[in-house]
């Protein structure tokens, strides 16, 4: 039989090995990071309407700015436990794979160094989508304008512009995952990160990208369904509500758990499919550096030759 059939299925049957033979550790991170980032996505949604409705029609700029301050203390929030919850995941992942004796509490330790890494990479990335949605809102105005004008020449580009821009938004947010994972396994981060993810998704980026518009997807039906069932719900149907929006953010934070899981697994597949190495001890030595242990940092990982 052809082995590099079976290694896609032997990196997904560790990985559940992984998860049964540290289910605590995952339950603990998962309670401690994940449920506060589902549920800040749920209630943000659930109250962005009520937000909005904050601001009159005319120019109040006192409510706007009410608005304004909401909005970042939630953005600030919401990338805080996106950051530690990827931190957190990733670094036990890695080190249960290793072998590496890992607990709860030196993953809390290792947390600090981690999401320092975390988050330069995380700068770099908000600046492409900074850049992006300029660009993106720019063609949207200019959509806009073409349907008014009723020029179909016009309206035609415009489409077609903000159609390669949300694949460029996907392909930005798959090297963003992927670069997340990079600057915690190996010993780069911020723009070098970057340039890694992007080289390492190469010959796996539309399955890479496929796995991002899934997850948008998903999340999207779901922060509609708690929208529509808990805050347009029936007010005669009280207890009704509050399962259905307990379950829903169940839901989400079992998914983005698994979202978590999947980009530490694309990663290994992209270093795989590139035929690099994968040296369990220099990643062993590698994750050792963020609980204070003196190592020489190396990355060079293998996995054999596979593709997602």
């Amino acid at each position: 039989m052809d082995r590099t059939a079976e290694e896609p299925r032997d990196i997904l049957r560790e990985s559940i090995n992984i998860l049964k033979q540290s289910p605590k550790i995952f339950i603990l991170i998962t309670l401690t990071f994940i449920v506060p980032l589902s549920i800040a996505i749920l209630v943000h949604s659930l109250y962005f309407e009520s937000l909005l409705n904050l601001v009159p029609i005319r120019h109040q700029p006192h409510q706007w700015a009410k608005f304004y301050i909401i909005q970042f203390f939630y953005i600030v929030i919401l990338f805080i436990f996106s950051l530690l919850s990827t931190a957190a995941v990733v670094f036990t992942f890695a080190s249960s794979y290793t072998s590496k004796p890992v607990s709860f509490t030196s993953t809390l330790t290792a947390i600090p160094r981690v999401f320092k890494r975390l988050f330069i990479t995380f700068l770099y990335a908000s600046l492409l989508m900074i850049i992006y949605n300029a660009v993106f809102l720019g063609c949207l105005i200019g959509f806009i304008m073409s349907i008014n004008a009723d020029d179909s020449t016009f309206l035609y580009i415009s489409f077609v512009d903000l159609f390669f821009l949300f694949n460029v938004h996907i392909h930005v947010t798959a090297i963003w995952h992927l670069a997340s994972v990079v600057s915690v396994l190996e010993s780069v981060y911020g723009l070098a990160a970057m340039k890694r993810s992007k080289k390492l998704l190469v010959g796996n980026t539309e399955p890479a990208t496929a796995l991002v518009f899934l997850y948008m997807i998903i999340c999207a039906v779901i922060v509609s369904i708690f929208r529509s069932v808990v805050m347009h719900g029936s007010t005669h149907r009280f207890l009704f509500r509050i399962l259905a929006g307990g379950f829903l953010i169940v839901v989400l934070v079992v998914f983005n758990f698994i979202g978590l899981l999947t980009q530490c697994i694309v990663y290994y597949i992209c270093k795989s499919y590139h035929r690099e190495k994968i040296d369990k001890g220099a990643l062993h030595e590698h994750l050792g550096s963020y609980l204070g242990e003196y190592v020489l940092l190396q990355s060079s990982i293998e996995m054999g030759n596979v593709n997602i």
